[in-house]
């Protein structure tokens, strides 16, 4: 552990600091901890979080446990003196102030880990999604946002790169938070990228701008209540009776899965015999593989159908 000097916001005094080593994924950083006031700290405009940062419920978390309990990771603003900017902890802070602003003052001196220099735009990246991906809302609602936010600052294989993800998987989940920007006012506008995976996984043949507006309607009017039922499509949009039933105004999934046609018919014949068996052998599990290893009965027959196999392509060949 090192001493560092360091300019403080209160008065210009230069003040001691122990620093630390903390790992960030591929990224090290050295950093004090110290708390500060709330008006020394600014947020960062090129933060990758998109949505409103107020939440009540953290609110309340704030008040019980008297204050922040996992400080703001914070660096010396590049451009203003005695200045903070926010790493990671926006919403932390956001919902301090809001408290403060309230009358209570006592949540106004705020925890902060504080890098010994400015990062670079991308260390700055790297070490918030390297931190959001240890938490739950990751894949519960952030990454498709971020690689939204982060085609925007970056570019696609900027962003790419910063994801550690190819440029088509960030297509992917560039695409599924455009459409989740269709749902709209659900009881939990988090829960819109859920729907937006459901119905991103149907297969884009599927997928026409019609399927999108009828999900869309009918999810708002709450007339699909559970986003895997959109599962179910896979079934109904390719039959033409109940993909008309569920487009037209009246139609929901349950009542187009009723006006399904018969499943058609397997072709018959020696093709479908042979995808039987092959089905079949597919799904012998390898316990019963091992028991029947070095049986001299059941080689006698492989032996036997392979020669069976030659003859048949010889004839169908020729």
């Amino acid at each position: 552990m090192t001493r560092a000097e360091h300019r403080g916001p209160e008065h210009g005094k230069v003040v001691g600091f122990s620093l630390q080593e903390r790992r960030l994924g591929s990224t090290v950083l050295r950093t004090y901890r110290t708390k500060v006031d709330l008006d020394t700290v600014v947020p960062n405009e090129r933060q990758p979080r998109l949505g409103p940062k107020e939440d009540e419920e953290l609110q309340l978390q704030i008040e019980a446990n008297e204050g922040i309990f996992e400080p703001l990771l914070v660096e010396p603003h590049p451009e203003q003196e005695g200045k903070f900017r926010i790493i990671d902890g926006e919403r932390r802070w956001v919902n301090s102030s809001v408290l403060v602003a309230q009358g209570r003052e006592q949540f106004r001196h705020i925890p902060v880990e504080v890098t010994d220099r400015p990062l670079t735009d991308e260390e700055r990246l790297r070490v918030w999604i390297y931190i959001h991906r240890q938490r739950k809302e990751w894949d519960a609602k952030e990454k498709e946002m971020v690689a939204y936010r982060l085609v925007d600052l970056l570019g696609r294989a900027g962003a790419a790169n910063i994801l550690g993800i190819s440029v088509k998987e960030l297509e992917k989940l560039v695409q599924i938070f455009e459409m989740s920007e269709k749902f709209t006012g659900l009881r939990d506008p988090s829960g819109a990228i859920t729907w937006a995976r459901e119905l991103m996984g149907l297969s884009k043949k599927l997928v026409t701008p019609a399927v999108v507006d009828a999900v869309v309607r009918k999810v708002a009017e709450r007339r699909i209540t559970n986003s895997k039922e959109l599962r179910k499509l896979r079934t109904i949009l390719p039959d033409p009776v109940a993909r008309a039933h569920f487009l037209a105004d009246e139609g929901d999934i349950d009542s187009a899965m009723l006006r399904l046609g018969p499943a058609p018919k397997k072709k018959g014949g020696l093709a479908s015999d042979l995808e039987t068996a092959v089905e079949a052998m597919k799904h012998v599990p390898w316990t019963a593989l091992a028991d029947l290893r070095g049986d001299p009965e059941v080689l006698k027959k492989i032996d036997e159908a392979e020669a069976l196999l030659r003859s048949l392509r010889k004839a169908l060949s020729t």
